[in-house]
């Protein structure tokens, strides 16, 4: 171990100097050295291992490895093959080609999210990214508690402070079973709406803020019947059963819609027109990584986001069966 404490780059280099140009003089001239300095770089190897690692040829022509030089070259060998990986590393890092993010994404997204992650890790794969679900007010501390690198949710929030740019539209309306006594009705209104129960999510949703903004907005202000759930696939569920109504992303039950287990309300001004953002706290610095998958995210140009038609059937997918 104390051997190890003492030997340096220098005097490896110098060994492998001489086994590759079979003399002292030859491995100088490689090195950009002089003979003396090679031959001292060795000597002092040698002292410090307490072994022989070269012989001088029976001519004095050259230098060659004793077994011990040898067995020591191959770790050289193996050692700057590792150290070439570590510095290769260091500039895949540098320029953003490795790295490890974490994309924070708001409950709403998870439906989506998923494929995007594929598509990334296929657009940069040594890039590792983990994902991180919460709602609203969570992905909102994670910001600023900068445990998150970038973000994909809906209205950028006043604080913490963010940089946003758009990635597509995020359609919302009420939803209700395909037997529901609305279900089918042209131009419902408030005083259809207003014996219902809604089916929300919990304070801190933004899917929660949108729709009592738009029940005020629609009643005028005037209270309404809610239930409150944790999660959209437990409200889908529950409204699926006849439990009630419910104001939801219309891309998270675009399958719902397709297979004929849900369908979209006629309420007015619906589908409520919102935009996904992609984000990151202002002012904080970007890793190579997360710009990286900041510009790729943005290239994409929404590409990701579920196609919405009121059939509830991805446009791409209609496509493809069509042609």
């Amino acid at each position: 171990m104390k051997a190890l404490a003492t030997i340096t780059l220098k005097q490896l280099r110098a060994l492998a100097g001489v086994s590759e140009s079979g003399s002292i003089t030859a491995a100088a001239k490689a090195l950009n050295l002089t003979g003396p300095a090679v031959h001292s770089q060795i000597k002092a190897l040698e002292q410090q291992l307490g072994a022989t690692l070269l012989q001088r040829s029976a001519d004095s022509a050259g230098s060659q490895l004793t077994a011990a030089g040898a067995a020591l070259l191959r770790t050289i060998e193996r050692m700057d093959a590792v150290l070439s990986h570590g510095i290769e590393q260091v500039r895949a890092l540098q320029t953003g080609e490795m790295g490890r993010i974490t994309l924070g994404v708001v409950s709403t997204a998870k439906y989506f999210a998923p494929g995007l992650v594929k598509t990334l890790r296929l657009l940069n794969p040594g890039i590792t990214i983990v994902l991180n679900v919460g709602n609203r007010d969570a992905i909102l501390r994670d910001i600023e508690a900068g445990a998150v690198d970038l973000v994909i949710m809906g209205r950028p929030p006043r604080y913490p402070v963010v940089e946003a740019i758009p990635l597509g539209a995020h359609p919302h309306g009420i939803v209700a079973p395909p037997d529901h006594p609305l279900a089918g009705r042209k131009a419902l209104s408030w005083a259809d709406l207003r014996g219902e129960t809604f089916i929300a999510r919990e304070p801190g949703s933004g899917t929660r803020i949108l729709m009592q903004r738009y029940l005020d907005q629609l009643g005028d202000g005037e209270t309404y019947q809610t239930a409150e759930m944790a999660s959209n696939e437990t409200i889908k569920q529950a409204v699926m059963a006849g439990l009630g109504i419910a104001f939801l992303s219309l891309h998270t039950v675009i399958s719902e819609m397709r297979h004929g287990e849900l369908v979209l309300l006629q309420t007015p001004n619906a589908p409520v027109s919102r935009h996904w953002f992609l984000v990151h706290a202002a002012g904080r610095h970007l890793e190579p990584a997360a710009e990286r998958t900041r510009d790729a995210i943005q290239r994409l140009g929404g590409s990701f986001l579920p196609a919405y038609t009121e059939a509830g059937v991805n446009q791409s997918e209609t496509r493809g069966r069509g042609s």
